[in-house]
């Protein structure tokens, strides 16, 4: 019964005694300059890296944009299927009105005057038959020309193909040009005009800044050394700073991505927000890797004989796509990231002296001594357990 007793008193002194913090002045130069350290640590850390560096303090929002462009420069062109012809931008910007993008012809394949009708397909091991058994009539591959039509047909004096219905002739493709058609392109130019908003902070801003007047825009041209606020850039210059050169590229065509960054610090002291301008081939680009390169598309206009046939143009355009693409992040002073960060600056700093009375419990000499002075437990029985080191160091 006694032992009973004996448990329930220790379990109950666990539960109700009260402990209360016990100052302890040791005159350790040691410990000290790792107590001070510490703290030195943490403030360099909250003041340096996380005020500073990261802005923690400040509350965030991401960019909504828009973006619209519009492409000048004309290019005089002489070939032997189309002659003389002047380019202007309705005929090599593709489509008129892009999202977030626009498209520069620089290279076609043209097949002219296509109908609806039966005609034999391009040679290859798929297509060529020796007779009609060879052809299956409906059936259509979607590598190929058409629907053949179950006959196989001369396609020259000395090969046989299976016929197809489709728009005929049949581009041939085969052998593109090796140069760029519209040399010229380079010299284009573009107009980016981009708006954003940070819905959180209500700011609002365009990339054509206010003291942008109509006679700087007819006359400027974005340089990032004498003019980074104007919009207006030339394709070449774009490329350029991509790292390309855009007579190579327009070749086999490729992609641009215009990157703007509307990265803004937004408290009254930081300043004002402006955009930022960085160019790059997003396409892969790899001489190792040489297999569908570059960039194409085929669009066709369509066209009414004076007896009612429709007819099509087929083209196989080669060129530069320019993707714009906005980011950004804008930051303002707000009350409760300020508040966070500050509670877990004192929480760190209330951690130090745990780890002071790790170091002084666990790697000093005196350390014995130490654990003796640093926990007291005072008995009701008794007037007082032990001396505080004050009382002591006055008697010396």
């Amino acid at each position: 019964m006694s032992k009973t007793a004996g448990c329930c008193q220790n379990c109950l002194h666990y539960v109700f005694d009260y402990e209360t913090t016990k100052t302890l002045v040791i005159p350790s130069t040691l410990v000290g300059c790792v107590f001070r350290l510490a703290q030195l640590l943490i403030l360099l850390y909250t003041v340096g890296y996380v005020c500073v560096v990261q802005k923690a303090y400040q509350d965030t929002d991401s960019v909504i944009s828009s973006v619209t462009t519009k492409v000048k420069g004309f290019s005089l062109t002489n070939t032997s299927d189309m002659g003389p012809r002047l380019w202007d931008v309705a005929d090599y910007v593709i489509p008129p009105q892009g999202d977030k993008s626009f498209f520069v012809t620089t290279k076609m394949v043209v097949t002219q005057n296509q109908v609806q009708s039966r005609c034999p397909q391009l040679p290859s091991p798929s297509t060529t038959c020796v007779d009609d058994c060879d052809c299956t009539e409906g059936y259509s591959n979607p590598r190929g020309s058409g629907i053949q039509t179950g006959l196989c047909e001369n396609y020259s004096t000395t090969v046989r193909t299976c016929e197809v219905f489709s728009w005929c002739p049949l581009e041939i493709d085969t052998m593109p040009p090796k140069y760029a058609m519209l040399t010229a392109a380079e010299n284009f130019t573009v107009l980016i005009k981009n708006s954003i908003t940070y819905p959180k902070f209500n700011f609002h801003r365009r990339n054509i800044l206010p003291h942008i007047n109509s006679s700087y825009l007819n006359s400027c041209e974005f340089n990032r050394a004498t003019d980074p606020d104007c919009p207006i850039f030339r394709l070449k210059h774009i490329v350029s700073e991509a790292g390309e050169e855009f007579q190579d590229m327009a070749v086999m065509g490729g992609i641009i991505g215009i990157i703007i960054d509307w990265s803004c610090d937004l408290d009254w002291w930081a300043g004002k927000c402006y955009p930022k301008y960085s160019f790059h081939r997003l396409d892969n680009k790899d001489p190792d890797h040489t297999v569908a390169p570059g960039y194409n598309f085929r669009f066709a206009k369509y066209y009414k004989t004076p007896d009612g046939e429709e007819t099509r143009t087929l083209i196989k355009a080669y060129g530069i796509r320019f993707d714009i693409i906005v980011f950004g992040t804008a930051g303002k002073f707000g009350i409760v990231p300020t508040i966070v960060n500050l509670g877990a600056t004192l929480a760190f700093l209330s951690l130090i002296p745990a780890v002071s009375d790790w170091f002084l419990l666990t790697c000093m000499k005196k350390r014995d001594l130490y654990r003796k002075h640093k926990v007291t437990y005072l008995s009701d029985d008794a007037h007082t357990e032990s001396m505080s080191l004050a009382t002591s160091y006055g008697t010396q």
